[in-house]
């Protein structure tokens, strides 16, 4: 592949990208159709400090490497998928093209889905209720007691 000289605005998004994760494959690919360059992920890879590539990496590519690398990680609320809504309207959209298709499974399969979503099973937030959402009633008996309660119903 040919590589050319990058641009400081390439450089720059070659430094943002590889911040917020992007492999430099992606960042090839983004490259080559958003700027028209041709590059080798192994260039690419010079502009990433994390990796050793990238060790004699510019304190400017550094600076912004890290900066936006903070930001990214600080920052998921700018991201759309993040948010419960925007992954509910995909589903929906997902679940709609499979059931026109004809694909039930992935159909079902994203329906599934889309209800552990709304039920916060992705999520580290339970809430667990006894009936009508009181306290949950525990009962404390020996095992004997449970056995012969068995034994009896």
């Amino acid at each position: 592949m040919a590589n050319q000289k990058l641009s400081r605005e390439q450089q720059t998004y070659v430094v943002q990208a590889l911040a917020c994760f992007d492999s430099p494959a992606v960042v090839v690919a983004a490259l080559k159709k958003d700027f028209g360059v041709a590059i080798s992920p192994q260039a690419v890879e010079c502009y990433d400090p994390t990796k050793k590539a990238g060790r004699n990496l510019s304190v400017r590519w550094k600076a912004l490497f890290e900066e936006t690398r903070k930001t990214f990680l600080e920052d998921t609320a700018s991201i759309a998928i993040s948010h419960r809504a925007v992954r509910l309207r995909a589903l929906q959209r997902m679940a709609e093209k499979a059931e026109t298709q004809g694909n039930m499974v992935l159909a079902s399969s994203l329906l599934k889905q889309a209800a552990e979503e709304v039920g916060n099973a992705y999520t580290n937030k339970r809430e667990l209720t006894g009936p009508g959402g009181g306290p949950i009633q525990t009962e404390n008996r020996t095992w004997r007691e449970v056995l012969r309660q068995e034994t009896k119903g």
